[in-house]
């Protein structure tokens, strides 16, 4: 059996060109469906958790999935938003704790999360550095967006502005930073997270107005008197809350009609969802309530059937490649029947030369599946996590 190794391997060696394009066309061919099953699970365990984690989703009317995914994954809510007064009758109803959020506007490319400070209890996020945010204008950073926007606590980050032909007044907003959050590989780690009344004053629902009777430059000033100050449209809305302006702050308006996009409601046992949810569905208004798992458990069961098409193909290519290579195989013993009788000149066996020509395909395989098992490797070591980045 040695003798038969030594002569199957030194004749794939000298026609190395041949076994390596052999090599690669199989393992491609077993690694493209495993690769495809092992990226699928994984997404798939990855959306389910953080689904699973989260009880209750309130919106408006309209597509679940959007907006499971936005509240999720921090991303733009395909539908409009809800009035913040929702967010207080769920709590007057005594049913849930409710974590609003806002998620209309972004740091560079990091999203934005008006929410509040039970946000992070409620995501058992830990603080790497800092504390919550206290009051408007600071923010907390997720460990990905620390890194990305090159920001600690102390520092400051800017809202960048809603669009080029943003006419709905938002404007930016200097934010300090206060704390930076744990890394958790979920899509925390990429928000900046502030008070939703924050979001608020970015979108222009609330500002504050340099002091007017202490303005030096009578330009922005229409007339003044020792008591009473008359502002041109010169006057500024600040774009930084600091402690000598904060109190000029207002809202305008009433602010339970402000936006949120979403509530997560976490109820404080099984009978408070239940009741929950049937109000909800009995009220039949403009918002809804959905439930996390059921809407990413129906999303991955297109997911799946696409894989298993996918995998189906894949098969297919395999079984073609197959037979491709037998094929190879078996005309290069036709081209070798020189060789092949000179063995038997030499007194090999019929056996010996079938075995020998048996573990040059043995060999071959045994290749393929080594070099699969290296990009399995290398995919779960550097393709995995670039997944869940684009997963959130």
């Amino acid at each position: 059996m040695n003798h038969s190794i030594y002569l199957a391997w030194n004749y794939l060696r000298y026609h190395w060109g041949k076994t390596l394009l052999l090599v690669l066309a199989i393992s491609m061919v077993i690694f493209i469906p495993l690769a495809l099953n092992l990226f699928a699970n994984r997404g798939s365990e990855r959306m389910m958790s953080r689904a699973v984690a989260t009880p209750l989703l309130a919106g408006s009317k309209g597509s679940a999935t959007d907006l499971t995914l936005s509240s999720l994954y921090f991303r733009e809510a395909g539908i409009p938003p809800l009035e913040f007064r929702e967010v207080k009758l769920i709590e007057q109803e005594g049913l849930a704790t409710a974590i609003p959020l806002n998620l209309d506007y972004k740091v560079k490319n990091q999203p934005i999360v008006g929410t509040s400070n039970r946000y992070f209890d409620f995501r058992k996020l830990a603080f790497h550095a800092g504390r919550p945010m206290a009051v408007l204008g600071e923010c907390v950073l997720g460990a990905t967006a620390s890194e990305v926007l090159g920001a600690g606590v102390g520092d400051a980050v800017i809202s960048s502005p809603a669009g080029a032909f943003d006419v709905a007044g938002s404007f930016p907003l200097k934010m300090t930073v206060v704390g930076v959050l744990e890394p958790t590989h979920t899509p925390d780690d990429e928000g900046v997270f502030t008070d939703i009344k924050t979001t608020w004053v970015i979108s222009g629902k609330a500002h504050g107005h340099d002091d007017l009777t202490t303005v030096t430059s009578d330009s922005l000033l229409l007339s003044r008197s020792d008591s009473i100050a008359i502002a041109s449209k010169a006057v500024l809305s600040y774009t930084e809350i600091t402690s000598e302006n904060i109190n000029s702050f207002h809202f305008h308006g009433d602010p339970d009609s402000y936006p949120v996009n979403a509530i997560i409601a976490v109820p404080k046992d099984k009978k408070s969802e239940l009741m929950l949810r049937g109000r909800y569905e009995n009220e039949g208004g403009a918002s809804q309530v959905v439930v996390p798992e059921l809407v990413v458990e129906e999303l991955l069961e297109t997911v799946v059937s696409i894989k298993e098409i996918l995998t189906l193909a894949a098969v297919s290519i395999g079984l073609a490649t197959l037979v491709i290579t037998l094929l190879v195989f078996s005309l290069s013993i036709r081209l070798r029947k020189k060789e092949i009788q000179t063995l038997r000149y030499i007194g090999a066996a019929k056996g010996r030369i079938t075995a020998v020509l048996s573990l040059e395909i043995v060999l071959v395989f045994a290749i393929s599946l080594l070099l699969t098992l290296t990009y399995l490797l290398v995919i779960n070591l550097l393709g995995i996590p670039l997944l869940e980045k684009i997963i959130q």
